[in-house]
């Protein structure tokens, strides 16, 4: 059976750089803000990134003002906490998957996936009753990847540490 002539693959679009396929949900690494992995879900229907935070502070550091703000990047663990800082790009009403409107702060940073460092913009909200700590959105997306809706983790896995037996 043949393809109708208006789908194109990949591998024939004549493409000035080739995208990289990631799945549905990946782990992610923000070096800037001491965050070492979090699973993020790829959204492609929300516009920007969002980063679970809570304790959200502003203050002024050399005349700009900053957003400190703690994360919990592990979901369902509430134990582990990193205290994180960045400038404040804005506020921006942001509309949830419920349609309720929030007003939310945004930073930008970089963000590591798949051996590709991003510079990304993220807003910052409480996710505790969401399924995944951090959303990916085509923002971050737009011009690097391509999603594959039924694969996971084609970024490579979260390290895990590996348990060392004691000599007795």
């Amino acid at each position: 059976m043949k393809r109708p002539p208006d789908i194109t693959t990949t591998e024939e679009a004549p493409v000035k750089k080739r995208l990289t396929t990631i799945g549905w949900r990946e782990w992610l690494t923000f070096p800037d803000l001491d965050i070492k992995s979090i699973k993020a879900k790829v959204d492609t229907g929300a516009r920007t990134s969002s980063l679970h935070a809570f304790n959200i502070r502003y203050v002024q550091k050399h005349g700009r003002t900053h957003v400190q703000f703690d994360v919990h990047p592990l979901q369902r663990n509430a134990r582990k906490v990193v205290a994180c800082e960045a400038p404040l790009i804005e506020e921006r009403f942001v509309m949830d998957s419920g349609g309720k409107r929030t007003l939310r702060p945004v930073i930008e940073t970089s963000a590591v996936l798949g051996g590709q460092t991003l510079i990304i913009e993220l807003t910052l909200i409480s996710r505790d009753e969401m399924g995944f700590r951090m959303l990916l959105g085509r923002q971050a997306l737009r011009g690097r990847f391509l999603v594959h809706s039924g694969r996971s983790y084609m970024g490579g896995r979260r390290g895990k540490k590996k348990k060392v037996k004691a000599k007795t």
